[in-house]
């Protein structure tokens, strides 16, 4: 059986929208300015953007703080028409999620669960405000499991009654252009995710 290409299926969709003539509402989740610049870049001509920046998996405050004032900073710099959602740092949900999943290697069963408990408060901001779409900027990254994150995305959207946008935005030199932005606009590009567990591995 063939792996669905995401990023085809997007860029299917984005056609057909276009020869409707529509721009969609996207309510999008952001980790970070530097995940998001090609995304903003790439998808703002097709829909009504609002960044949904949600990450309790951040490991302090502080660079909670850090990385949402660089992603205002990058949409007030570089024009992008994007609307910013600022939630609150909460980050007792994702300590609750990952009791007893400490020890577990990147990559592994607690990080597909940060992906949902992420993905889940997107989904169901997007479902009760209305937007025609929801997705995240999760899957530009190489270390991120592009399959996981659209699978994740279908069982929200089925849940809450929103359609999920397919991605895999890293393909099409897409991380490429993530850092060639994040150069260009000298964006803070953490060496971690975001929780202690990553930062530890590094």
């Amino acid at each position: 059986m063939n792996k669905r290409n995401y990023r085809n299926e997007l860029d299917s969709i984005l056609k057909e929208n276009e020869r409707r003539g529509v721009t969609p509402s996207l309510l999008l989740h952001v980790c970070c300015a530097p995940c998001s610049s090609y995304v903003q870049e790439y998808l703002s001509e097709h829909f009504r953007i609002t960044l949904f920046f949600y990450n309790p998996n951040m490991d302090t405050a502080e660079e909670y703080d850090h990385r949402q004032a660089e992603l205002k900073r990058l949409v007030k710099e570089a024009g992008f028409p994007s609307e910013v959602i600022i939630c609150e740092y909460d980050p007792e949900s994702f300590e609750d999620m990952a009791k007893g999943l400490e020890a577990m290697p990147e990559g592994g069963e607690r990080c597909h669960r940060c992906y949902e408990l992420r993905m889940r408060k997107a989904a169901e901001y997007a479902g009760e405000n209305g937007y025609d779409y929801f997705t995240t900027t999760l899957s530009i990254s190489p270390y991120k499991n592009a399959e996981w994150i659209n699978e994740i995305g279908e069982m929200l959207a089925a849940e809450y009654g929103i359609k999920h946008l397919p991605s895999d935005f890293k393909k099409k030199n897409g991380y490429k252009r993530s850092i060639e932005l994040s150069k260009e606009y000298g964006l803070y590009r953490q060496d971690y995710c975001g929780c202690a567990m990553s930062k530890f591995e590094n």
